[in-house]
């Protein structure tokens, strides 16, 4: 027998209950109400130096094109490199393409720090320049570092708050989970999201404020003030469900996305950049001839905010704004979630859960409608009452540029026969739920679905009640 050990609870009983509360909390927190955000935002955009400006490829400080490769490499080894990649699929409009794509094999740490503050939530959220982004700056994690930033190979500050979140002084884990980033522009790309809770008096830095997860909900419900590395930490709190009815039942769900995930035949390969067909490089980009997808492009930074306060960096253009919507429905009550199995180039499996439509329109403009993502029209021709939610939010900062996708959660009930309560192949109801349940686990639910659950999951959107 052994002695001397206690067990606790395998779930901590009042953690759920401990976020909604956090999130029932929108007007104001401990630090600043909700409607002084936005001008805190801007206040810290102004006490820094920021500038991002294009240059030419070959003006890249510390960059070049590999002699055998042609692959864009840092000459540290380090950071990410933009190579190519060739892709066969066994169903689809397009079988078979090749795309430059960014490989970044270090696992970097997304992490949000929680503590309590006269019995209520609050999370240390940081204003963060990321030179992709339109406006800069933006809400952003506490710690949002790749290893090479954490690791120190950029000879730059040291990261804030790290020690929150690794080594022995680190505090209580609520949620640590592996989750992937954009599948179609990077290479079986892997972060660690993780939210830890300290008891410990921590000051928060000028760029540093202590947000309940409420106030972040109403922030979400704003154009481009909540960055991509936040809302997928949010995507991955435990959050409390409202009951245990559903289509389908839990099994059943995993059983079904087990059978997506066995079912496609996908065959992935890294390939030379220079090899890439389709692309041609000039001075200033390389890009398609046509116009469509994205552009691989320069810039070079300034931001005395950052653990390194100038560098230059290739990043990834798309050339259309994205449109992430689930189509929503109440099945008996139960509010669901039509979610897509989808097949992207850099996921690490075959498929990942995704929204009911995720794409760029204007790059399946010329293709014929039987040719364009299913219920493409139904999102975009909704009628606003129809609309539960809509903003407009970033893509990943630290690598795209200007990279912007409509999120909306659409009610499917009123748009007639356009969506079956039979679901087509690929493609099922869940609920909000279950949902949260798949993303404890990682590579379950891709990055833009992990959005729109982060709505949820702070308040930004409601579906109503009468289950998970």
């Amino acid at each position: 027998m052994t002695t001397g050990v206690r067990l606790r609870p395998r779930r901590d009983p009042s953690l759920r209950e401990r976020l909604a509360a956090s999130a029932a909390a929108r007007d104001a927190g401990s630090q600043m109400r909700t409607a002084e955000l936005t001008g805190w935002l801007a206040e810290r955009t102004r006490a820094h130096r920021f500038s991002v400006l294009r240059i030419p490829l070959d003006e890249l400080d510390g960059w070049f094109f590999a002699e055998h490769t042609g692959n864009l490499v840092h000459r540290s080894g380090r950071f990410f490199s933009v190579e190519g990649l060739s892709a066969d699929v066994g169903e689809g409009p397009f079988r078979h393409w090749e795309q430059p794509i960014i490989r970044q094999p270090e696992t970097g740490i997304l992490g949000i720090l929680a503590k309590e503050f006269d019995g209520i939530l609050h999370f240390l959220m940081q204003a963060k320049m990321e030179p992709g982004n339109r406006n800069l700056v933006q809400l952003s994690p506490t710690v949002q570092a790749t290893r090479s930033n954490y690791t120190g190979v950029h000879r730059g500050s040291p990261v804030a708050y790290l020690g929150h979140f690794s080594g022995p002084g680190r505090g209580r884990v609520l949620a640590d989970v592996l989750q992937s980033e954009h599948g179609s522009w990077f290479y079986r790309k892997t972060n660690r999201n993780m939210l830890v809770e300290t008891a410990d008096d921590v000051e928060p830095h000028d760029d540093f404020r202590w947000l309940t997860l409420g106030q972040i909900g109403e922030a979400l419900r704003w154009d481009n003030v909540v960055n991509m590395d936040a809302r997928t930490v949010l995507a991955c709190l435990p959050m409390p469900t409202a009951g245990g009815q559903a289509l389908l039942t839990d099994a059943e769900a995993q059983s079904w996305f087990t059978v997506e995930r066995s079912r496609h035949d996908v065959q992935v390969r890294r390939i030379p950049l220079s090899r890439v067909r389709g692309w041609q490089r000039d001075r200033y980009r390389l890009a398609r001839p046509d116009g469509r997808y994205f552009r691989v492009v320069a810039v070079a930074v300034e931001a005395d905010s950052r653990e390194v306060s100038g560098w230059s960096q290739p990043l990834l253009e798309p050339t259309g704004a994205g449109v992430a919507a689930f189509l929503c429905r109440r099945i008996a009550g139960v509010p669901h979630l039509l979610v897509h199995a989808r097949v992207e180039g850099g996921f690490l499996g075959t498929v990942e859960l995704g929204p009911t439509v995720q794409c760029a329109p204007a790059n399946w403009a010329h293709l014929p409608r039987q040719e364009r993502p299913l219920f493409l029209d139904t999102v975009l021709g909704a009628d606003p009452e129809r609309i539960r939610y809509q903003a407009v939010h970033s893509e990943e900062g630290g690598r795209f540029l200007n990279a912007e996708s409509r999120y909306l959660l659409v009610d499917a009930d009123g748009a007639g026969d356009e969506v079956p309560a039979d679901p087509p192949p690929g493609y099922q109801w869940l609920t909000p739920g279950q949902l949260n349940a798949m993303a404890a686990h990682s590579h379950y639910l891709n990055v833009q679905a992990r959005t729109l659950l982060a709505l949820l999951n702070t308040g930004a959107a409601v579906l109503g009640t009468g289950g998970p």
